[in-house]
């Protein structure tokens, strides 16, 4: 999935503005122009659209961890993790909005998207260990249409 549509999600699910996204990647100590966060949330084929870089993205899902949860200066900050993957994605966001896993079912289920508990697992294992799953594309929009609808309501 590319990070654009994945900004736009979570932008979407937190009533945020382009401002109040760059202040979320400031928050990991990284700087980005206000435009080009404008033109990172513009969908694809429409004038203005650029493609988010996974070094944006990386500090986007790091500030929104300190957004969401607060930032405490006794733990360094997490290293910036390169490339970008619909894993890392979905742990990110796990992490951010305090997700255990009957949280992730419960947001599943919601959106009819059927997973058991050792497919779920397997997601946040570290990848090339035996039971490592990649998360596909289309799991990780139906995870975020779930969270969305978890965060504003049906």
């Amino acid at each position: 999935m590319i990070n654009n549509d994945v900004l736009r999600s979570v932008r979407y699910m937190l009533s945020i503005n382009d401002a109040k996204m760059v202040e979320i990647v400031k928050l990991d100590g990284f700087d980005v122009d206000i435009a080009a966060m404008g033109a990172y949330v513009i969908k694809e084929g429409e004038p203005g659209f650029e493609k988010c870089p996974d070094e944006v993205m990386a500090h986007f899902l790091n500030g929104l961890v300190f957004f969401k949860r607060g930032k405490d200066d006794k733990f360094p900050a997490p290293a910036v993790e390169l490339p970008i993957t619909n894993n890392l994605v979905l742990k990110k966001l796990r992490v951010a909005f305090e997700l255990k896993d009957i949280d992730l079912h419960q947001i599943f289920t919601a959106v009819d998207f059927r997973i058991s508990k050792p497919e779920l697992s397997a997601l946040f294992r570290k990848e090339g260990t035996k039971n490592y799953r990649p998360c596909g594309d289309q799991m990780l929009r139906y995870f975020l249409k779930g969270l969305a609808q978890r965060l504003r309501g049906a």
